[in-house]
């Protein structure tokens, strides 16, 4: 994944960041079917969707921990 969509992940929400999740896991779901019937040619491409669903993963955790921080800090200012 390029700098660029890297940079759009975190522009996204929460729920448009796990339909895009669900996405990728169904292309990695393929992807495997693909290899175990010799059918994909580029190996490494199942490398590649793991990593960007790690990416996604690593923006959807930041995201919930900053909206959990948020809280505590307004939590705090209300007591």
């Amino acid at each position: 994944m390029k700098t660029k969509n890297k940079k759009e992940l975190f522009t996204k929400t929460i729920d448009e960041l796990r339909k895009v999740l669900s996405e990728k896991r169904d292309e990695l779901f393929s992807a495997r079917q693909d290899l175990a019937q010799n059918k994909l040619k580029n190996v490494k491409s199942i490398f590649w969707k793991r990593k960007e669903i790690a990416q996604i993963l690593t923006a959807i955790r930041e995201k919930d921990l900053s909206m959990e921080k948020e809280e505590l800090i307004e939590n705090a200012k209300n007591a």
